[in-house]
């Protein structure tokens, strides 16, 4: 595979490549070009390559590779969600207290704490700090 009117080769890090030499590597590469790219996605799921692989992805005409690398950037970002998800009830069970008492002291409802610890949406960062400090007083109490 080569880049065509690009300043960069196939052999540089796939975040240097751009949406046109992930789009190049979509239609015209082979499999060690899409794990390339796959293995870029699992690094960072929201970084450069990422962003320009979904973009490229709207592009592309080989629908086979579409799929693969389609599946392959929306399991990298389901992994992040699941860390945090991880995070987030990790942090409940050490508050000690119910749902509804981490509602309140976060500002949500019940379920919205039920849906950050199911992982189906992510809490801000603001929330998850909240819960932080509240777990390391309670924590400090202790002592």
């Amino acid at each position: 595979m080569k880049f065509r009117n690009l300043t960069v080769s196939p052999e540089d890090p796939v975040d240097q490549w751009g949406v046109e030499g992930i789009l190049t590597a979509i239609d015209r590469g082979g499999l060690e070009h899409w794990q390339r790219i796959a293995s870029a996605v699992r690094k960072e799921p929201y970084g450069e390559a990422a962003a320009d692989l979904e973009e490229a992805l709207e592009l592309a005409e080989d629908s086979g590779v579409v799929a693969l690398l389609s599946r392959s950037l929306q399991d990298a970002r389901a992994s992040e969600r699941e860390r945090f998800s991880q995070r987030f009830r990790a942090l409940v069970d050490d508050f000690n207290g119910t749902h509804e008492d981490v509602a309140r002291l976060v500002g949500t409802s019940r379920s919205r704490v039920s849906s950050y610890c199911s992982g189906s949406v992510v809490p801000s960062a603001a929330v998850l700090a909240a819960l932080e400090d509240a777990v390391a007083r309670r924590r400090a109490d202790l002592l």
